[in-house]
């Protein structure tokens, strides 16, 4: 089964006697999975096993649910934020789905982004602190850390995606929860994503829920603007050349309905779009596939996610321009008290 059918399953689109009888099965191992993320949670919180401590401030984004809060924006934020403070700092992330050899799509989007701030990338990101302290970095930021608790940090920032915040309310694999909702007490700051994309009743409600673990004060909102289009060539164009055209769509995220409404959101008739497994490194054929659809589909555009654009060198695919959407975070409330904590936690431990 692959990562879009198995999503369809977990969501409840696909009804077919293989979801109704695969569900309890995943359901009964997620009570394995609750099982052994309960143990090794404890054997933290109780102190019978020590987390790794650095010299310098770490401050971890992560996520309770496995991809799709839009993380990769937001620690672009932080560390432009950051660098804009003077403070030298390094990402330290594990390389999740990297070929052999090479780094993957996150490290290559937040090298364009961010080429000021040293990304390093290695399982053992115990090792990887070391490495960045001894190359000068006095803040740290861990990368989906939330779970790895190896690395001691000073503060753990919390994503939840307004639009689907408990990876439809089950531990992996019958949901994405990669923790229980109570997980949330060890955060110290929690950003609500996509709130533009959710109901207002929806979101006073999910706001409620959080506060059972974090105060209000450290809770702030996000939504993700579309800011331009690029193309693997460096060229930059206005979204203006988005509104009314149709759109082929194509990527490879942990959120494939949410970059769909970007396209909506920016002007775009979305004519067909091919979803592919998070992080997936694409074939010739898979984007000459792409190409072809969308010419069937009489896209006059073939948009993609600047991740994606990352792994692939076309600008063109069966004569149909190619551009990627470029992505930026904006804090819609709760900015000052985001900003203040960050800086406190800085202060803790560098000297200016």
């Amino acid at each position: 089964m692959n990562e879009v059918d198995y999503l369809s399953m977990i969501s409840g689109a696909r009804r077919d006697w293989r979801a109704l009888c695969l569900k309890p099965c995943l359901r009964f191992l997620s009570l394995f999975y609750c099982a052994g993320v309960a143990v090794r949670n404890r054997l933290f919180d109780w102190g019978l096993k020590q987390p790794h401590s650095v010299d310098v401030p770490v401050i971890s984004l992560g996520n309770l649910t496995t991809g799709g809060t839009g993380k990769t924006p937001l620690v672009a934020y932080l560390s432009q934020w950051f660098h804009s403070q003077g403070v030298p700092l390094a990402l330290l992330s594990r390389g999740y789905r990297a070929l052999p050899g090479e780094v993957n799509d996150e490290k290559l989007l937040l090298d364009r982004l961010c080429p000021e701030v040293p990304h390093y990338q290695n399982p053992d990101r115990c090792a990887s602190a070391t490495q960045a302290i001894a190359a000068g970095a006095r803040l740290l930021i861990l990368d989906d850390g939330f779970q790895h608790r190896r690395l001691a940090r000073d503060l753990d920032i919390v994503l939840i995606d307004a639009v689907n915040p408990w990876g439809y309310d089950y531990l992996l694999p019958r949901g994405l929860l990669r923790e229980s909702k109570s997980g949330l007490k060890r955060a110290g700051f929690v950003l609500l994503t996509r709130v533009d994309q959710c109901d207002a009743a929806a979101l006073e409600r999910l706001t409620t829920e959080v506060q059972r673990f974090v105060p209000k004060e450290r809770i702030a909102q996000v939504r993700f603007c579309p800011q331009r289009l690029l193309n693997v060539a460096g060229e930059t164009r206005e979204l203006e050349e988005v509104v009314g055209k149709q759109v082929w769509g194509f990527c490879a995220i942990g959120n494939p309905e949410g970059f769909r409404q970007t396209i909506v959101d920016a002007g775009g008739q979305v004519c067909g779009m091919r979803v592919f497994a998070d992080h997936h490194h694409y074939t010739e054929e898979e984007l000459q596939k792409v190409g072809m659809q969308a010419e069937r589909a009489g896209a006059e555009l073939i948009l993609t996610t600047a991740k994606d654009l990352v792994k692939i060198s076309e600008q063109r695919l069966s004569g149909i321009p190619v551009w990627a959407v470029d992505i930026g975070a904006e804090l819609v409330q709760g900015r000052a008290a985001f900003e203040e904590i960050l800086q406190k936690t800085v202060e803790s431990k560098v000297d200016h």
